[in-house]
């Protein structure tokens, strides 16, 4: 038996529960984002009816109400440009969702200040109880972009953001953008080497970190350290309490302070740095069309590849949720998906502060933290992945917690089971829905629309603004309705290409604008998106192609399968082996011949595995989805498929 280990050994945080265990590492480059989200069937009203709406104005509002069942054409789409240029999905919108969103030429800098002007005394953030208001949340970005400028920072420059969910994660983020400089954003949990690379290829001279691993970045190679190095100390951001407890000459206490801080030579501490004065209101902010985000995603194959996302790209994802959801005045937003992730910087950080809402940050996955403050701030919208949701509700069920009030859920990452939406459902009074995303799209791509028009299976329709193709991946033509075939995507949220990558960002964005995502979908009668597999995780057996999530299914449908990943394992001829590595369900044997009895009732012959190998667990990304690329690697790598 194979045991797939994840290639990083994740630590425990000890001590008031502050486990940090990542939601695993890297990031897919197509990475699926399947949102869920939950509310109140009797509240198909929008909870912020009545309330100014940042995202569209009054007459696009009233224009959304119209018939939209032959919608004017997109501004820019001219009849027969492309069979959906005149964007027929808009029929199923919600009727306070907007056809398109309104864009300011201005920044997110600008975006945060309007939020630090018109709600100072409003709590912006929570971390462990303690909260920070909106004008205090100003303040510390005002005089972190001050120490920074001082230190050097201009714009355009780069500065490496490495740290766990936390009050200085989102401070530093606006403070390197108020400058016009680019943020870099890494996994906490990286090893030395996975650093190295990404500080090479970025050239970052300047570094914010959690002092816990401040020695991956001091210790890096003098060519490529950054000149200026910053340490947080996430405990000075915990309530007074709780920073006194763990001061404590107390064997428990000394063991979780280690674990949450450690030394950081080299460095200055982030206190320090915000001692600064503010920065002169004068200084230059950034435009709308500056980079503002260098988010590195791996993809199915290669090193990692820097995606650039300017502050338009950012902000229209802001815009397009908030006007998908048409959020209340008093919004709750439960930040446990990493920041460092395009997913979940867009879901908590740029929608929070449009909203105006809550941000109650998480540095880790941990039901006794998510429990405990549910007691005194229930979230109102909560993005996380499907294990987590049926954790929380089994926990919560233990333990006597209630989970009703919490209209949105937002899953991402993987598929949402039919059976945890049910539960899900009944638990909290909501309904969920799914939609996509990927990186280039920072991530927002579709959803299914907050009605009954929404489906199972499928990832929705595209948000405002935003344009889809279903091409032929050979010939750039578009297929004919209900034909499988590539998504091509074009909208404010498509990204500028990849750092230093001109070769990588010709292949993907097209010469007239579109984004090739990679991804086979399907479109239903009412063009719901369905997605059918990767394009570069295609099986091509025999001169035929094989989807590896079709037989995925097939493979999961039997009660001895708990998980199953399927790849392609090349063959000396040409051609691939269709293979299957499974996670056996708990207190079964997996049998092959059984197994592959079952597929052959389920599927085409030639998509049955040849082989099936049983593994004690799956190499997925940090947000859960499995990563087909390592299981190939992880097999091949076994020996059993020497020829």
């Amino acid at each position: 038996m194979l045991s797939f280990t994840h290639a990083l050994s994740i630590p425990e945080l000890l001590g008031f529960t502050l486990v940090f265990r990542c939601l695993l590492r890297y990031l897919g480059r197509a990475y699926r984002v399947i949102f869920s989200v939950g509310r109140s069937a009797a509240e198909l009203k929008p909870a912020g009816a009545g309330r100014h709406n940042h995202c569209m104005t009054e007459a696009q509002k009233n224009t959304n109400l119209q018939d939209a069942a032959a919608p004017a054409s997109p501004a820019g789409a001219s009849a027969g440009a492309h069979p959906l240029a005149h964007r027929p999905w808009l029929k199923n919108y919600a009727t306070w969702t907007a056809r398109d969103i309104e864009l300011p030429e201005t920044s997110l800098s600008h975006l945060i200040d309007e939020a630090v002007r018109t709600v100072p005394h409003k709590a912006a953030l929570e971390f462990f109880g303690a909260t920070t208001t909106y004008a205090e949340l100003g303040d510390q970005i005002e005089r972190a972009a001050e120490g920074l400028r001082v230190a050097g920072v201009q714009a355009g420059d780069r500065v490496a953001l490495i740290l766990p969910n936390c009050p200085q994660h989102i401070a530093a983020f606006y403070a390197i953008l108020r400058l016009g400089a680019i943020v870099v954003e890494h996994n906490p949990l990286y090893t030395g080497a996975e650093l190295r690379h990404m500080f090479e290829d970025h050239g970052a001279k300047v570094a914010i970190v959690w002092d816990k691993i401040a020695s991956h970045i001091t210790g890096l190679p003098a060519d490529i350290r950054p000149n200026h190095i910053y340490s947080v100390n996430m405990i000075s951001a915990m309530p007074a309490l709780m920073r006194t407890a763990l001061k404590l000459p107390l064997k428990s206490a000394r063991a979780s302070r280690e674990k949450l801080t450690g030394p950081a030579p080299g460095t200055v501490s982030w206190a320090q740095l915000v001692k600064s004065e503010r920065i002169d209101p004068s200084h230059r902010r950034p435009t709308a069309h500056d980079i503002a985000l260098l988010q590195y995603t791996s993809g199915t194959t290669g090193l990692p590849k820097g995606v650039m996302l300017t502050h338009r790209n950012l902000e229209s994802n802001g815009r397009m949720g908030e006007a998908w959801i048409n959020p209340g005045d008093d919004e709750v937003i439960y930040s446990v998906l990493p920041l460092f992730h395009a997913y979940g910087m867009t879901l908590g950080v740029t929608i929070a502060s449009l909203c105006r809402a809550r941000l109650v940050l998480f540095p880790t996955v941990d039901m006794d933290l998510i429990l405990k403050a549910m007691k005194k701030t229930r979230p109102t919208i909560l993005p996380a992945v499907p294990p987590v949701y049926r954790r929380l509700m089994d926990e919560a069920k233990k333990r006597g917690v209630s989970l009703e009030g919490i209209r949105y859920a937002v899953s991402g990452a993987m598929n949402l089971p039919p059976e945890l939406v049910a539960e899900w459902e009944e638990a909290s009074g909501g309904f969920m829905v799914e939609g996509y995303g990927l990186t280039e799209c920072a991530p927002l791509v579709s959803c299914n629309p907050l009605n009954d028009t929404r489906r199972a299976g499928f990832i929705g329709v595209p948000f405002p603004s935003t344009d889809i193709r279903v091409v032929d991946p050979e010939t750039g033509e578009d297929v004919p309705d209900g034909e499988e075939g590539e998504l091509w995507v074009k909208g404010p949220q498509r990204f500028a290409g990849y750092w230093k990558r001109e070769d990588e960002t010709a292949k993907t964005i097209t010469p007239e604008g579109w984004l090739r995502t990679g991804d086979i979908v399907r479109l239903d009668e009412d063009y719901f998106i369905q997605i059918v597999d990767r394009i570069k995780e295609v099986i091509i057996t025999g001169g035929f192609n094989v989807s590896p999530t079709e037989v995925e299914v097939a493979l999961k449908q039997h009660d001895m399968v708990a998980d199953a990943a399927v790849v392609g394992i090349p063959l000396p001829a040409g051609g691939e082996m269709v293979v299957a590595a499974v996670v056996a369900a708990p207190g079964r044997v997996v049998q092959e011949h059984t197994l592959r009895e079952h597929c052959y009732s389920k599927v085409t012959r030639y998509k049955v595995p040849r082989r099936i190998v049983v593994v004690d667990d799956l190499p997925r990304s940090m947000l859960g989805k499995v990563l087909r690329r390592k299981v190939r690697e992880q097999l091949i790598a076994s020996g059993e498929f020497d020829q």
